[in-house]
């Protein structure tokens, strides 16, 4: 087997589906059932079955690509580590982010970075902060940019801190939030509870909840539509969105923040792309619009 082939398996794993397969490593179908066929011959044994459910894997074929990644983070960690022994910053940075950070800061980030080092690449993951935690964890990814508080025994910085904010398109009536329709977005189990704790403080009913979608983002343009009001942090909101805005606050009257965290382990430092991102990103201005 080549690396091609421990890639075709990893891919494969995880779409179960030839023609998602074939598309993603832009190869034909035909050329994906070849390479399938060889390795089965090399192996001597029968990776995955076919039908109308899709691809179904063997044990056989679960084993073989668990081997996978682990054979395809040896060979990217060994072309680090290499490409690591110049003195210059060069490889590729593996990073794990958070959506609301994607969208809102990264892009400006990895061009800030790139003009200071021309030479690195990025491979870049997104999802939700617990699955980028675990990627991090799992070492599949260098470093994590999560939000809000998870358990981390690593290495972790506080990036910044923002204001959850209650959000509508018309003039916010406080006393009247019960009565009318609230937006909500599926988030992190912290966040709920501090929203949720907020809510319980002010008021005996409970919010009329009449959307619920999957992201921040969303919640706010259904705000900006007119179908009701939300509560988001501060860095989804911008002057040119021309919201209403309500900061929260806690029993003592101070704002209730919402935390982004960089995480990593100490041990990557060794890799110079992973130091120089390290100390780029928590330097003063990094994150400035």
């Amino acid at each position: 087997m080549d690396y091609r082939d421990w890639i075709i398996l990893q891919r494969l794993y995880e779409k179960k589906n030839m023609t998602q397969t074939a598309q993603s490593l832009y190869i034909s179908q035909p050329t994906l059932s070849h390479r399938l066929q060889q390795i089965e011959k090399e192996f001597g044994v029968t990776i995955v079955n076919r039908g109308r459910r899709g691809v179904q894997f063997t044990p056989q074929g679960e084993y073989l690509a668990g081997i996978a990644d682990r054979v395809l983070n040896v060979i990217r960690t060994a072309k680090e580590h290499v490409a690591d022994m110049s003195e210059d910053v060069v490889g590729t940075l593996s990073i794990g982010v958070s959506d609301s950070f994607t969208y809102h800061k990264l892009p400006l980030v990895l061009k800030r970075f790139k003009d200071h080092y021309p030479k690195v690449e990025f491979k870049v993951v997104t999802h939700r902060s617990g699955d980028i935690l675990q990627r991090v964890y799992r070492q599949e990814v260098y470093i994590g940019i999560i939000r809000g508080h998870y358990h981390w025994k690593g290495e972790k910085s506080l990036l910044f801190s923002e204001k959850l904010c209650l959000i509508s398109k018309d003039k916010i009536k406080m006393d009247k939030l019960p009565e009318l329709p609230r937006i909500d977005y599926h988030s992190d189990y912290e966040l709920r509870a501090s929203v949720d704790d907020w809510w319980a403080k002010h008021f005996s009913e409970p919010p009329r909840v009449s959307i619920e979608v999957d992201k921040a983002d969303m919640c706010k343009e259904m705000v900006l539509s007119g179908l009701g009001y939300a509560i988001v942090p501060s860095l989804i909101i911008s002057p040119e969105d021309q919201l209403e805005s309500v900061d929260l606050l806690n029993g003592n009257g101070e704002p209730i923040l919402r935390e982004t965290w960089l995480i990593y382990f100490k041990e990557m430092l060794t890799l110079n792309v992973v130091r120089a991102f390290v100390d780029f990103i928590v330097s003063p201005g990094a994150l400035d619009e």
